[in-house]
């Protein structure tokens, strides 16, 4: 089965990545898509917040969330190039990865993505990345279609 049909089934179960962070799915499809994220207290860094890195690993899932429909039918996706900007922290709350496709080439596509406040929509961080889009090889082995 298919991430997306996995996702459309099993919701955010489908992503061990989802269920550990208690990652929330919101919209997507055509190219966007928004997930949000508690901050948790065991998510802080020493100095009491948000460790940067989840900033972006939670965008980079949108980012990907937000690619996957515009595949064709055995397309995969891998995350080759990523830059983020981060521009204020966060101590508590929840906060919104919001994604969309720039632009989607034949092997490549350029996303961008903003992740905010999801309580009161302060931005927090930019990121801009770069998915290589890896054909259809064939008929997978059992157990990893």
């Amino acid at each position: 089965m298919s991430y997306l049909k996995n996702i459309r089934t099993m919701g955010r179960d489908a992503n061990p990545f989802f269920r550990l962070m208690d990652i929330e799915l919101g919209a997507y499809g055509k190219g966007e898509a928004v997930l949000f994220m508690p901050v948790r207290p065991d998510m802080l860094n020493g100095v009491g917040w948000l460790q940067g890195g989840l900033y972006s690993a939670l965008c980079d899932e949108a980012m990907a969330l937000a690619l996957f429909p515009l595949l064709e039918d055995g397309e995969a996706i891998a995350t080759i190039s990523e830059s983020t900007s981060f521009l204020q922290g966060i101590r508590k709350g929840s906060i919104a990865a919001r994604a969309k496709v720039v632009k989607r080439g034949r092997t490549v596509a350029f996303l961008e993505g903003r992740v905010m406040s999801r309580d009161d929509g302060t931005p927090l961080s930019s990121t801009q990345a770069s998915f290589a889009i890896i054909p259809d090889r064939g008929p997978r082995p059992k157990g990893q279609e």
